[in-house]
């Protein structure tokens, strides 16, 4: 059976059917998400990345779910027990659960308390008792007792044929169908205390004797509970309430008071806490295990997006200090391009605390390599560096900045650090990783597993490898929506790019290297193995700053470049005067350039970009200081309003680094004078806040925090 997935998807995601089976035949030709949402919106009717996405999810599944129903029919057929009306079932069934329910009778099991009752001739039996008639039992059961076949007594007859009526209602697709909405609309979570745990289950008190409604439960609840269960700490339970589960089974079950009915009930009942409890709880594990890692993805991809887009330095030259105390503030100075000229450790702080001569070092480098800003890790000694550093007496203008140093630790361990600095140590390629994470923090993140970067929530506990398949697609996204210069970005940035990967980035920086800077884009195409389709991909997103073609330092796809030049022709001018001069491009018709393959959408970004050719989407580079009378936790009173920095977001708020060592949470119910649901609605990652402390707790190192009430 042939299936028209454009449609399907179409309507369930309230697009035209068009829009879908164009996009589809783009993703399958091999074209990327950020290639299609950026220049094919003609075909995709301007779809975003996040509905090509859906786009593309979707029809995965539903291939998958194609593939599981041609073999649960070949199974059947084999079986030579596929009739018609069981075939249409089949086919009309749209989710994995319905065609699984409708091949559980067919799967081939192992012997059950059932089958052993068939083999026992008990099944004539209880088709007479499904019938709900009021029969005499004791003599019709004794037509059925047969000491050779194992069955010995009346009760044995009975308990047989329940048996074989409980795996019938068990297997019953309506019957399933029933609990399963009313498992997943009406269950609780209940959580209880393994006992001798209580020294290691510290961390899980709260959840000692929890007793949750599940389709309400908070993601991050869920996977803490299930990480207890895991750990051996906590037994965990998931089900509706039993009583008015097992009434609504009565109501669809039993017809009749007869004593057929109550035998029928007996069998319902061991059915539902025998069979169908124990497989609709694994099955509700898996589907709130799965919703949660959604929402815990979500919220960690949000993260990601929002750190890699945040606002570069640019390129000046930079002093950067990886801050230490017994050990020393390693230090490197790195040019406008991340290049490392100078590196060597200074002891600014006790046990050591050569304190003048630190800062006469300090003061002759910054004028000796005309340093422009200086770049401090925010880890330990980090707040003693900053206020160290901000009491120098600097001969030139130079700015400090506090820099999130988080994974820094992760690349300056990797082969990725190894490779491009073998002859120093970890400390100095971490070091480098500060300097550079303030001049482009996107340059350098890519470097690093974003799970490394600590903006998550519970990522260990959720589906490593849907993690980061959605990890890698947002930093995909990140890279092409800024886009990269060819002629200095890193092979991981490079890795990234649309239509490119590892392979092909090794290549262009091979090539780079031979044969020096790119001038054009054009150029691309002598780099072995860069054909057409990875050209057409990547050209796009990749930017020459030197060109001479001043397209190529633009987001317009080579592609267009012929409408530039046609535009520029018909307004009797350079391209460069295009860009230029706004008056020429105000008179510009589109209309004019139309055409079966170019429409308005395309026309619209070409303008948009010449406008401001290949400026940085990116929002602009803020100053920020913590409060200077504020270092360590002991310094923090309920009361006090401060600076701080939003360092990580969660489904149930957010953390705020107030430059004391230890980050202080907002909990969701105070982020907002009004009720939020998400804490995105109101913060998002790197934002500088004012926040009110609310309490602290020294001896647990627990900071609260409030945004509630105070001016923004």
């Amino acid at each position: 059976m042939t299936r028209n997935y454009a449609k399907i998807i179409a309507e369930e995601l309230h697009l035209t059917e068009e829009q879908v089976k164009n996009t589809l035949e783009l993703l399958d030709s091999g074209a990327t998400i950020p290639f299609v949402a950026r220049y094919r919106k003609e075909a995709t009717g301007s779809l975003d990345e996040v509905q090509i996405g859906q786009i593309k999810e979707l029809h995965t599944r539903y291939v998958e779910i194609d593939k599981r129903r041609a073999a649960i029919l070949d199974s059947i057929r084999e079986q030579e027990k596929l009739t018609p009306e069981l075939e249409a079932k089949i086919n009309q069934a749209v989710t994995m659960s319905e065609l699984e329910d409708l091949y559980l009778p067919y799967r081939p099991k192992r012997k059950t308390r059932a089958s052993v009752a068939v083999e026992k001739g008990l099944e004539p039996l209880a088709k007479i008792i499904i019938a709900q008639q009021q029969i005499e039992m004791h003599q019709t059961a004794m037509r059925f007792v047969n000491a050779d076949k194992g069955v010995r007594n009346v009760e044995e007859a009975l308990a047989g044929a329940r048996d074989i009526i409980a795996e019938n209602i068990s297997e019953n697709v309506s019957v399933r169908a029933k609990l399963r909405n009313s498992f997943r609309q009406y269950s609780r979570i209940t959580t209880k205390l393994i006992r001798d745990k209580v020294d290691e289950g510290e961390k899980y008190r709260m959840y000692y004797d929890a007793n949750e409604f599940l389709p309400k439960a908070p993601s991050h609840r869920i996977l803490a509970m299930f990480r207890g269960e895991e750990e051996g700490i906590l037994r965990l339970s998931i089900a509706p309430d039993e009583e008015k589960t097992l009434s609504m089974l009565k109501r669809g079950l039993i017809k009749n008071n007869t004593n057929c009915a109550q035998q029928v009930w007996m069998a319902a009942t061991d059915a539902y806490k025998r069979l169908l409890q124990p497989q609709l709880e694994t099955e509700m594990r898996k589907f709130y295990k799965e919703k949660a890692d959604t929402e815990a993805i979500q919220v960690f991809t949000q993260n990601l997006r929002q750190l890699l887009l945040a606002a570069p330095l640019g390129q000046v030259t930079t002093l950067a200090l990886d801050p230490g105390f017994r050990t020393g503030c390693k230090l490197v100075i790195l040019d406008p391009q991340g290049k490392l000229l100078y590196n060597e450790t200074i002891y600014p702080h006790p046990p050591v605390a050569q304190y003048k001569l630190a800062s006469d070092k300090l003061k002759r480098l910054v004028l000796q390599y005309k340093v422009d800003a200086i770049a401090i890790g925010n880890g330990t000694a980090g707040r003693e560096t900053e206020n160290f550093v901000r009491h120098i007496p600097f001969e030139r203008d130079v700015k400090a900045f506090m820099v999130n140093e988080s994974g820094a630790s992760v690349y300056s361990a990797s082969p990725v650090a190894r490779a491009e600095f073998p002859d120093y140590d970890v400390t100095v390629r971490g070091a480098v990783s500060i300097g550079r994470r303030l001049m482009d923090p996107l340059a350098e993140l890519v470097k690093i597993d974003p799970k490394s970067i600590g903006v998550g929530q519970y990522q260990h506990d959720v589906n490593q490898k849907r993690l980061q398949e959605s990890l890698e697609t947002t930093v995909e996204s990140c890279v092409n929506h800024v886009g990269v210069e060819l002629n200095t970005a890193s092979k991981e940035l490079l890795s990234y790019v649309s239509g490119v990967g590892p392979s092909l980035a090794q290549n262009i920086i091979d090539y780079r290297n031979e044969h020096g800077p790119f001038p054009s884009r054009e150029s691309l195409k002598n780099v072995p193995r860069f054909g057409a389709k990875a050209f057409e991909q990547a050209a796009g997103f990749l930017r020459i700053r030197d060109a001479e073609n001043p397209l190529d330092r633009s987001a317009v796809h080579p592609e267009s470049y012929a409408i530039v030049n046609a535009m520029a022709k018909d307004m009797k001018c350079s391209v460069s005067d295009l860009i230029l001069q706004e008056e020429l491009r105000k008179n510009i018709n589109l209309t004019h350039y139309m055409s079966d393959k170019v429409g308005m959408p395309t026309l619209t970004d070409i303008m948009k970009e010449l406008a401001k050719p290949g400026r940085d989407p990116r929002s602009g580079f803020e100053m920020f200081e913590f409060d200077k009378n504020v270092k360590s936790i002991e310094d923090l009173q309920p009361g006090m309003v401060l600076p701080g920095i939003v360092t990580n977001i969660t489904n149930f708020g957010c953390f705020v680094d107030v430059g004391v060592h230890q980050d202080g949470l907002i909990h969701i119910s105070n982020l907002s004078d009004r009720r939020i649901d998400n804490p995105n609605e109101v913060v998002h990652l790197n934002q500088k806040v004012m926040v009110r402390v609310v309490g602290v707790e020294l001896d647990r190192k627990r900071i609260s925090l409030s945004l509630r009430g105070i001016e923004k």
